[in-house]
């Protein structure tokens, strides 16, 4: 099992740890609802330093993102960064990540800490044009510092505006007096706020500062199951929950992502996937009648036939209704469209409803 370079400081703090990915991670600290409940009324701050970053470098490093990844990275400028996937050769996903671009010739891809080696070998395998790779995973502590005062409560820490960052930007800078951090404003939660990327060896100064800094703003930590709260209000999908090997992106909902002015791995069968149309479709839904949707719970119709399985639910703590997304024969996908989910045995009401939720 692996740690983080903060994981004495969560036990320390009375985190409860649980194994996840791979490594040693705090799931909660207080309580899931009062954390949920911290990041969308004020500010808290997740240890995500589990998650991979790998710089690509050299004169084909876009042409190599071009050829690996669904969105087109083309697009991006200086300072910008893109959601986007890694389609499989089988239809499916290998991953979901971002794509930061630093210059004309180095980008930052961050991905997720379950596939870190699946992703740096399937990368490679398309590396044909001599792109310098290097995974920095292992050296690199993330946080990101989520809510609605997430910008108040760190402003004091650096020079770089905080408050007028753009949505899926970023910048490097001085930050708690560490040089070269990275402050992007991307954000898993819906309730705005920052990430900070930066060197192992400065992640205890820098984790004490942002807490110095943000006390007067009722700053928390927070653990992993409350993020999952709290992306699940929000619709984002999840890997190995929502997408995996065996979804397509357009399946998923994510043709948004899915840019067919370039060829990428398996571009042609997606495109000809998007012309016929799909069987199933990603959803979200809210239960009508009392129960929690679980994970691989079946969903069925008023016959009781089975017409698809829940990937994700949850009670969500800011609605106090029962939530999920799961993938459903396309016929019943419509928003209003009444399904069941099978829990226990008995046919439990909820309707299709279009995400975010959490509005």
């Amino acid at each position: 099992m692996k740690n983080t370079a903060l994981t004495p400081i969560h036990v320390k703090t009375g985190a409860k740890m649980v194994p996840f990915a791979g490594y040693n991670m705090p799931v909660q600290y207080t309580g899931v609802n009062v954390e949920h409940d911290t990041v969308r009324k004020g500010v808290g701050v997740f240890d995500v330093s589990h998650m991979g970053e790998f710089i690509l470098k050299g004169e084909n490093a876009l042409d190599l993102i071009q050829r690996v990844t669904s969105n087109d990275a083309a697009k991006l400028y200086d300072g910008k960064v893109q959601y986007s996937c890694l389609p499989n050769e089988d239809g499916g996903i290998v991953d979901d990540l971002l794509v930061y671009r630093i210059d004309e010739k180095t980008y930052m891809l961050v991905v997720n800490a379950s596939n870190i080696e699946k992703d740096w070998n399937w990368i490679s395998k398309f590396n044909t044009k001599g792109v310098e790779m290097k995974d920095i995973s292992d050296r690199t502590s993330l946080l990101a510092v989520q809510g609605p005062k997430a910008a108040d409560a760190l402003q004091s820490l650096t020079d770089i505006d905080l408050a007028s960052m753009e949505y899926y930007t970023f910048t490097k800078g001085k930050f708690a007096g560490v040089d070269n951090v990275v402050v992007s404003a991307t954000g898993y939660t819906g309730a705005g706020g920052f990430e900070l990327y930066f060197d192992n060896e400065h992640a205890e100064h820098i984790w004490n500062e942002v807490f110095r800094a943000g006390e007067p703003f009722g700053i928390k930590p927070i653990g992993l199951a409350a993020r999952d709260t709290l992306r699940l209000e929000m619709g984002f999908c999840l890997y190995g929950n929502d997408i995996d090997d065996t979804t397509s992106p357009l399946e998923a909902g994510l043709g948004w992502v899915t840019k067919f002015n370039k060829e990428f791995t398996n571009s042609e069968a997606l495109q000809q996937q998007k012309q016929a149309g799909v069987d199933r479709k990603l959803v979200g839904f809210e239960m009508i009648d009392r129960g929690i949707p679980r994970h691989d719970y079946v969903i069925v119709d008023a016959e009781g036939n089975e017409i698809g399985k829940v990937t994700s639910g949850t009670q969500s703590p800011s609605l106090q209704k029962a939530i999920g997304l799961g993938y459903i024969k396309s016929g019943f996908a419509k928003e209003g469209t009444e399904i069941y989910i099978s829990i226990r045995d008995n046919k439990v009401r909820a309707k299709v409803v279009k995400p975010p939720f959490y509005k």
